[in-house]
């Protein structure tokens, strides 16, 4: 099978993946099950039909609208699909048809679920991060650039470190800084890529964190004492790391001798 068909099955298997992930998306934060019921319109309720569920391709269709109540339907449904998708396929693309690419996949695809709920919420939930953890530490046994004991010491250092960063804010100014979910989240990160997957991610998240703050900080006029959630920039560390993180550890590393 030629590699462009491989890569296509990819893709739409991505696509499918981020169907799923809006219904997650949209229900776990308010205690939801995600398997029942099925699609409705959150307008009128209607039970939405196959051929009006398909990724990306039954937005266009419908103009991004109900085809029953014409109640317009979020954008942001085909841009996680498409997000979805085109992850299969640099998954695909960077690590082939193995293990490890289908590992590095549904950990993506758990950490864009956890972006959007953030963003929307402000909170992460449990259901996804716990479970994580020692998923993440069973799935170093199928990764070869982690061992078991790189991923325990990660899990260790992306909780404690964020534990103590909390603890810290909270001791020096008496109010609540980095919420508990930011810690597993990051535990969840350490157990998957090991203590340089942790540097790394807290690294990468924290400077486009800065940016991303600062801008909109500038924009909306506000204080140095506007909330924005950290989930997002940790989820963008960790997906840097894994594309891209080893090769600019070695660079760095290479500058200096």
């Amino acid at each position: 099978m030629s590699m462009s068909l491989l890569g296509l099955y990819a893709v739409v298997i991505g696509l499918c993946i981020g169907s799923f992930l809006n219904v997650c998306i949209h229900r776990l934060p308010v205690a939801k099950s995600i398997i029942h019921p099925g699609s409705s319109c959150p307008q009128c309720g209607t039970a939405i039909r196959i051929y009006d569920n398909i990724p990306v391709i039954s937005f266009i269709l419908l103009r991004g609208r109900c085809r029953f109540c014409s109640a317009s339907i979020s954008p942001r449904y085909p841009v996680v699909e498409l997000m979805s998708g085109l992850f299969a396929l640099a998954v695909f693309l960077k690590f082939g048809i193995t293990v490890q690419a289908l590992i590095y996949f549904i950990f993506i695809a758990a950490l864009l679920a956890i972006t959007f709920i953030d963003l929307d919420h402000q909170i992460i939930p449990d259901v996804i991060t716990l479970p994580g953890i020692p998923l993440g530490l069973a799935a170093s046994f199928g990764l070869p650039s982690v061992s078991f004991w790189d991923a325990m010491l990660g899990l260790v250092a992306g909780g404690g470190s964020l534990l103590l960063v909390a603890w810290g804010y909270t001791l020096i100014t008496k109010k609540d800084g980095m919420g508990g979910g930011d810690v597993k989240l990051l535990a969840m990160i350490g157990a998957l890529t090991g203590w340089q997957g942790v540097l790394f991610t807290i690294l990468v998240g924290s400077a486009v964190g800065t940016v991303c703050g600062l801008i909109v900080m500038q924009r909306q006029k506000s204080d140095m004492k506007l909330a924005i959630p950290f989930g997002p920039f940790l989820s963008i560390g960790a997906i840097v790391y894994i594309f891209f993180g080893p090769a600019l550890i070695s660079w760095y590393f290479g500058l200096m001798y």
